[in-house]
Protein backbone atom coordinates (compact mmCIF):
# COMPACT_ATOMS: atom_id res chain seq x y z
CA UNK A 1 0.00 0.00 0.00
CA UNK A 2 1.52 3.36 -0.90
CA UNK A 3 1.73 6.02 1.84
CA UNK A 4 1.65 8.89 -0.59
CA UNK A 5 -2.16 10.72 -1.33
CA UNK A 6 -3.02 10.35 -5.25
CA UNK A 7 -3.39 13.66 -6.37
CA UNK A 8 -7.23 14.97 -5.59
CA UNK A 9 -8.59 15.64 -9.47
CA UNK A 10 -11.36 17.90 -9.46
CA UNK A 11 -11.90 17.33 -13.32
CA UNK A 12 -15.21 15.39 -14.75
CA UNK A 13 -14.35 12.74 -17.49
CA UNK A 14 -17.03 12.06 -19.92
CA UNK A 15 -17.07 8.77 -21.26
CA UNK A 16 -18.55 8.56 -25.07
CA UNK A 17 -18.73 5.35 -27.68
CA UNK A 18 -18.82 6.35 -31.47
CA UNK A 19 -17.90 9.93 -33.20
CA UNK A 20 -21.88 10.97 -32.40
CA UNK A 21 -21.78 10.60 -28.83
CA UNK A 22 -19.10 12.43 -28.89
CA UNK A 23 -19.78 15.20 -30.71
CA UNK A 24 -23.35 15.37 -29.14
CA UNK A 25 -21.62 16.08 -25.91
CA UNK A 26 -20.33 19.70 -27.42
CA UNK A 27 -23.22 22.00 -26.49
CA UNK A 28 -23.63 20.33 -23.36
CA UNK A 29 -20.22 20.68 -21.97
CA UNK A 30 -18.18 23.60 -23.91
CA UNK A 31 -19.17 27.18 -23.42
CA UNK A 32 -17.96 30.56 -24.54
CA UNK A 33 -15.38 31.10 -22.10
CA UNK A 34 -13.70 27.71 -22.47
CA UNK A 35 -9.82 27.32 -24.03
CA UNK A 36 -10.36 23.71 -25.44
CA UNK A 37 -7.57 21.38 -26.21
CA UNK A 38 -8.67 18.78 -28.70
CA UNK A 39 -6.33 15.62 -29.29
CA UNK A 40 -7.04 13.56 -32.76
CA UNK A 41 -8.18 15.95 -34.68
CA UNK A 42 -7.09 14.09 -37.50
CA UNK A 43 -8.77 16.58 -40.82
CA UNK A 44 -10.70 18.97 -38.23
CA UNK A 45 -14.39 17.70 -38.35
CA UNK A 46 -14.98 18.13 -34.71
CA UNK A 47 -12.44 20.84 -34.49
CA UNK A 48 -15.11 23.27 -37.06
CA UNK A 49 -17.84 22.07 -34.56
CA UNK A 50 -16.12 23.06 -31.32
CA UNK A 51 -14.40 26.51 -32.95
CA UNK A 52 -17.33 28.43 -33.11
CA UNK A 53 -18.45 27.66 -29.19
CA UNK A 54 -15.29 28.53 -27.51
CA UNK A 55 -13.16 31.17 -26.96
CA UNK A 56 -9.95 29.66 -28.08
CA UNK A 57 -9.38 26.03 -29.65
CA UNK A 58 -6.30 24.11 -30.38
CA UNK A 59 -6.38 21.41 -32.30
CA UNK A 60 -4.05 18.90 -32.43
CA UNK A 61 -3.09 15.42 -34.17
CA UNK A 62 0.37 13.51 -34.27
CA UNK A 63 0.11 12.74 -38.22
CA UNK A 64 1.57 16.05 -40.46
CA UNK A 65 -0.51 15.46 -42.86
CA UNK A 66 -3.52 15.57 -41.23
CA UNK A 67 -2.50 18.99 -39.49
CA UNK A 68 -1.95 20.17 -43.31
CA UNK A 69 -4.70 18.77 -44.46
CA UNK A 70 -7.02 20.39 -41.88
CA UNK A 71 -5.64 23.58 -42.04
CA UNK A 72 -6.67 23.80 -45.53
CA UNK A 73 -10.04 22.74 -45.24
CA UNK A 74 -10.57 24.96 -41.56
CA UNK A 75 -8.11 28.07 -42.36
CA UNK A 76 -9.60 29.81 -39.14
CA UNK A 77 -8.81 27.15 -36.27
CA UNK A 78 -5.37 26.84 -35.07
CA UNK A 79 -3.71 23.20 -35.86
CA UNK A 80 -0.80 21.73 -34.28
CA UNK A 81 1.16 18.81 -34.70
CA UNK A 82 1.26 16.85 -31.72
CA UNK A 83 1.41 13.32 -30.09
CA UNK A 84 -1.29 12.69 -27.28
CA UNK A 85 0.79 10.80 -24.94
CA UNK A 86 3.46 13.96 -24.67
CA UNK A 87 1.75 15.71 -22.22
CA UNK A 88 4.40 18.24 -21.51
CA UNK A 89 4.00 19.31 -25.27
CA UNK A 90 0.37 20.03 -24.53
CA UNK A 91 1.17 21.73 -21.08
CA UNK A 92 3.62 23.56 -23.06
CA UNK A 93 1.08 25.09 -25.19
CA UNK A 94 1.30 28.13 -22.71
CA UNK A 95 -2.95 27.83 -22.37
CA UNK A 96 -5.15 27.50 -19.29
CA UNK A 97 -7.47 24.76 -20.83
CA UNK A 98 -10.83 24.16 -19.42
CA UNK A 99 -11.49 21.02 -21.44
CA UNK A 100 -10.12 18.47 -23.29
CA UNK A 101 -11.51 16.32 -26.29
CA UNK A 102 -9.62 13.24 -27.41
CA UNK A 103 -10.61 11.00 -29.97
CA UNK A 104 -7.20 8.86 -30.47
CA UNK A 105 -6.56 5.83 -32.34
CA UNK A 106 -6.26 3.19 -30.64
CA UNK A 107 -7.35 3.64 -27.04
CA UNK A 108 -11.20 2.65 -27.57
CA UNK A 109 -10.39 -1.45 -27.48
CA UNK A 110 -9.97 -3.44 -24.79
CA UNK A 111 -6.59 -4.05 -24.77
CA UNK A 112 -5.99 -0.68 -24.53
CA UNK A 113 -8.48 0.13 -21.46
CA UNK A 114 -5.09 1.28 -18.93
CA UNK A 115 -3.67 2.83 -21.85
CA UNK A 116 -6.83 5.51 -22.18
CA UNK A 117 -7.37 5.79 -18.26
CA UNK A 118 -3.86 6.35 -17.49
CA UNK A 119 -4.04 9.09 -20.00
CA UNK A 120 -6.82 10.71 -18.74
CA UNK A 121 -5.61 11.03 -15.30
CA UNK A 122 -2.16 12.28 -16.30
CA UNK A 123 -4.27 15.34 -18.42
CA UNK A 124 -6.31 15.80 -15.56
CA UNK A 125 -3.07 16.05 -13.22
CA UNK A 126 -0.95 18.13 -15.45
CA UNK A 127 -3.58 20.23 -16.87
CA UNK A 128 -6.22 20.02 -14.52
CA UNK A 129 -9.38 21.15 -16.92
CA UNK A 130 -12.63 21.14 -15.28
CA UNK A 131 -13.66 18.20 -17.68
CA UNK A 132 -12.48 15.55 -20.27
CA UNK A 133 -14.22 14.08 -22.77
CA UNK A 134 -13.08 10.55 -24.66
CA UNK A 135 -14.21 8.59 -26.82
CA UNK A 136 -13.21 5.32 -25.64
CA UNK A 137 -15.74 2.21 -26.38
CA UNK A 138 -14.14 -0.21 -23.63
CA UNK A 139 -13.42 2.77 -21.47
CA UNK A 140 -17.26 3.63 -21.71
CA UNK A 141 -18.36 -0.19 -21.31
CA UNK A 142 -16.01 -0.22 -17.95
CA UNK A 143 -17.41 2.69 -16.52
CA UNK A 144 -20.72 1.28 -16.85
CA UNK A 145 -20.62 -1.94 -14.85
CA UNK A 146 -18.28 0.71 -12.24
CA UNK A 147 -20.25 1.80 -8.49
CA UNK A 148 -18.05 3.81 -5.94
CA UNK A 149 -18.46 2.21 -3.05
CA UNK A 150 -19.41 4.96 -0.13
CA UNK A 151 -19.15 3.57 3.48
CA UNK A 152 -22.39 4.39 5.75
CA UNK A 153 -21.70 7.67 7.32
CA UNK A 154 -19.21 8.32 4.78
Amino acid sequence: MSRHAPPRLTTKFILTMGVKEYRETIPAWVTADDVVLELGCEWGTTSALLAPRCRELVATDISPECIERARREHPGIRFETLDAFDVRAALDLGLPFTKVYMDLSGISGYHSLLDAAALLVSYATVLRPQAIVIKSASLKRFASHCIPWRAAGA
